[in-house]
């Protein structure tokens, strides 16, 4: 279902619109309008994973803990070394 949007524009931009009789101005408007909340949208999301990641990568920090006696080159290395070769 659609509603009716009203906005006001100066009476010289409405007369040079008129002169391009053949653009449709309604769907001008739709696209710029849906175009805009998109955007403004988009930057919401990002701002909210901005926050997720700030936050993410704090209790990492929180969490994570040196273990003495442990290297992960070594681990690696031993992991790699386990491995069938072809």
């Amino acid at each position: 279902m659609s509603t009716v949007v009203s906005f006001r524009i100066d009476r010289e931009l409405k007369r040079r619109m008129e002169e391009l009789r053949h653009i449709n101005w309604s769907e001008v408007v739709r696209r710029a309008i849906a175009r805009t909340v998109e955007e403004e949208m988009a930057k919401r999301r990002r701002g909210k994973d901005r926050e997720r990641m700030r936050r993410a990568s704090l209790r990492c920090r929180e969490i994570s803990r040196r273990v003495e006696g442990w290297s992960s080159t070594e681990e690696i290395r031993r992991w790699r070394e386990r491995r069938p070769t072809s």
